[in-house]
């Protein structure tokens, strides 16, 4: 009897952990990749920024000539 019980509680608590797994493995992932993205932006428009500041200090030095 204990074991038809707790089988029955195994069995009935399996989907909804199974699916939170699979919602959190899925969100984890989301939110990785989103930081990922993020920080890879940054990169690009720091670079894009310190050329820019270095384009604009050439021009204003032949300006100043």
């Amino acid at each position: 009897m204990p074991t038809d019980f707790w089988g029955g509680i195994a069995w009935a608590l399996a989907p909804t952990i199974v699916i939170g797994l699979l919602f959190w493995f899925i969100m984890r992932s989301v939110i990785r990749s989103d930081r990922n993205e993020r920080a890879s932006y940054a990169k690009i428009e720091a670079e894009e920024r310190a050329r820019f500041a270095a384009k604009s200090a050439v021009e204003q030095g032949d300006a100043a000539k």
